[in-house]
């Protein structure tokens, strides 16, 4: 698939390539990003470098993985409070099985807590339940990434539950908390009929 750029009221959300590289390699030096994703630490240049111009065009090249950066709109004049064109975090969906992917995201240290990343989590979701034929999308953070889990329920996540040992970070096995997100939550049919569990 070809790499596909979306918008939202406060944001912009393309694809990065080699001319991203530097900012992806400062933004990911910020210690909260390496402690809680599953990033290299310590992350180097060339790990900046392998990830926007091989993993991220190889994702979306074989459908694998369709991956965002999340920038501010260059468009002064509709917002002049803020920075223009300034990378606010990254965002994935990862395809985990048939109709279903895993989303991922971290913010950068200085625009946390002003909703983007949740924001951006919708659209790109919502993109998903309608272009990709996904009916689920899942959200995974370790037990106690309470940053990660804030964004999930603004963004309409049902949180699930926790499962052990489900999260390998940096060579250590780890707890997480697990939730979904499904179109009916966002007003959206499902490409798949789905009968929910008589309770």
């Amino acid at each position: 698939m070809e790499p596909v750029t979306l918008t939202t009221d406060r944001l912009l959300l393309r694809s990065v390539g080699p001319q991203d590289t530097d900012v992806v390699y400062s933004a990911a030096q910020d210690p909260e990003i390496q402690r809680w994703t599953t990033i290299p630490s310590p992350y180097l240049l060339e790990h900046a470098q392998s990830f926007t111009e091989q993993l991220v065009p190889e994702g979306w090249a074989n459908s694998s993985m369709f991956t965002f950066g999340v920038f501010l709109p260059e468009h002064p004049d509709e917002h002049p409070e803020l920075p223009e064109g300034e990378l606010v975090g990254m965002l994935a969906i990862t395809m985990r099985s048939l109709g279903v992917g895993e989303v991922g995201f971290w913010a950068t240290k200085e625009h946390r807590g002003n909703g983007y990343i949740t924001e951006a989590t919708v659209a790109v979701s919502r993109w998903a339940f309608t272009r990709l034929s996904i009916d689920r999308v899942e959200w995974r953070a370790e037990v106690g990434n309470k940053g990660s889990r804030a964004v999930a329920e603004h963004a309409g996540f049902t949180l699930e539950g926790t499962l052990r040992s489900a999260i390998n970070n940096k060579g250590v096995r780890r707890d997480c908390w697990v939730g979904s997100l499904l179109p009916s939550d966002l007003g959206l049919p499902s490409t798949a009929p789905y009968l929910p569990a008589q309770r």
